[in-house]
């Protein structure tokens, strides 16, 4: 691993891709600690104390800015929700569906519209966030003029972090917007070790249950990687095509259908919409409409868990059947003179695909959803507090880790390096 690495850092533009994406890191942590005028922090820390796992998720997510209410304190969540209602609408409106299919100047455009929405959505969810500050007692001075310079400050914080991860992306190397959040999570690791560690030193957590915890963690984490690079080989056989005197054709290759096609995204996804009806419902404080909202939205609730591992399917499925299709799989291999034995071209071979893609796409969006449940189970029998840095925070980390380890090993093997994975 130590020799990929080296060698990593001795190509050029690798070398400036990971240093890119470093420096912007150093920016993001940076912007967390520049806190948001008019804000009493001790309340603040106050509100997550008593705001359940929520909160405290949120916090987590955003790398410790929320609990110091800094610009960054909503992190890219508004950039997720327009991403999931942008591709929700492409699925329903021709117009958006045909405007997806135009290559990269339809491509752009979508991503305008979903800029657009980012900064509608942010303002309405820092606006959110200041009257939950105000039933709080947070706004030193609660005025029309506070609540308008927490949502302008948490809008362009928002914008930011977008535009730094967009700039991630084409210049760094991995996913930008994946890459802000594991940074978020990573940087809070730390301080939750030592919360667990100031538990045990004073005797309200047994160590027996710190053992378990590391115990369940190194299992999430192996079975985070067997099922993200698990896969159903499909085999393929191409015929023999003359062409003048060269014959084309005649190899055997297979189709890689992965378990988890989707990745971390139906986790990002559920969890941003999960948190938007509390949002809303922080207009009203003092409702009972509200209230209600809050208690079955509460994070680790039976009914919160629920929601939440349905949505993780729903997702797993929405976008596994946005990134692969089927049909267009089979045409092509139909165009090309390719096979799958035992099936005919075309529309079987498509309905067989979709077959196999429907049962593996079950069991890997029914794991994805068993591992954000697990905190809940696991503060049940462990005792443990702050524990929602748990299964949902290690899906997240190992799969952007691994997918970004994936760029870095295809730049590594096209320069005829030795890679990471053996």
């Amino acid at each position: 691993m130590f020799e990929a690495l080296k060698s990593s850092l001795k190509l050029g533009d690798l070398r400036k891709k990971i240093l890119f994406t470093l420096a912007m890191f150093v920016v993001f942590r940076i912007g967390a600690h520049i806190p948001v005028p008019g804000i009493n922090h001790t309340a603040i820390e106050q509100l997550i104390k008593g705001g359940g796992s929520l909160l405290g998720f949120f916090d987590v997510i955003s790398g410790g800015a929320f609990k110091r209410f800094s610009i960054f304190a909503m992190s890219i969540t508004p950039y997720i929700n327009a991403s999931i209602i942008m591709q929700l609408l492409t699925v329903v409106i021709p117009k958006l569906e045909q405007l997806s299919k135009e290559g990269e100047e339809g491509r752009k455009k979508i991503t305008q519209y979903i800029r657009y929405g980012t900064v509608v959505l942010g303002f309405i969810q820092s606006l959110g966030m200041a009257f939950t500050l105000r039933a709080a007692g947070a706004l030193e001075n609660p005025s029309f003029g506070s609540y308008m310079i927490i949502a302008i400050t948490l809008t362009a914080g928002t914008a930011f972090l977008m535009w730094l991860g967009e700039q991630i992306t084409e210049k760094g190397i991995g996913n930008g917007i994946s890459l802000i959040i594991f940074a978020g999570i990573v940087a809070g690791i730390p301080g939750g070790l030592y919360n667990i560690y100031e538990a045990v030193r004073v005797g309200t957590v047994n160590p027996l249950s710190v053992v378990l915890l590391v115990i369940v963690a190194a299992l999430v984490i192996a079975a985070v990687v067997a099922v993200n690079e698990g896969q159903r080989r499909i085999p393929v056989q191409y015929a023999k095509r003359v062409v003048g005197r060269r014959v084309y054709g005649g190899q055997s290759t297979h189709i890689p259908l992965k378990v988890n096609q989707a990745g971390v995204i139906p986790i990002i996804f559920a969890s941003s919409i999960l948190m938007f009806p509390t949002t809303i419902a922080n207009f009203f404080p003092n409702n009972a409409f509200s209230k209600w909202i809050n208690s079955v939205f509460a994070w680790g609730s039976v009914s919160h868990s629920i929601m939440y591992a349905l949505l993780i399917i729903f997702f797993t499925y929405f976008y596994t059947a946005i990134t692969f299709n089927p049909m267009d799989v089979a045409d092509n291999m139909k165009k090309y003179g390719g096979f799958i034995p035992g099936l005919r071209p075309g529309r079987p071979t498509a309905e067989y695909l979709d077959k196999i893609l429907t049962r593996i796409t079950l069991s890997g969006a029914v794991f994805l959803a068993l591992i954000a449940i697990l905190p809940a189970i696991i503060l049940g029998a462990t005792k443990i507090p702050n524990i929602y840095f748990g299964g949902t925070s290690l899906l997240i980390v190992v799969g952007v880790a691994l997918e970004t380890m994936k760029q870095i090993e295809s730049h590594l093997l096209m320069r005829h390096y030795q890679g990471f994975m053996k």
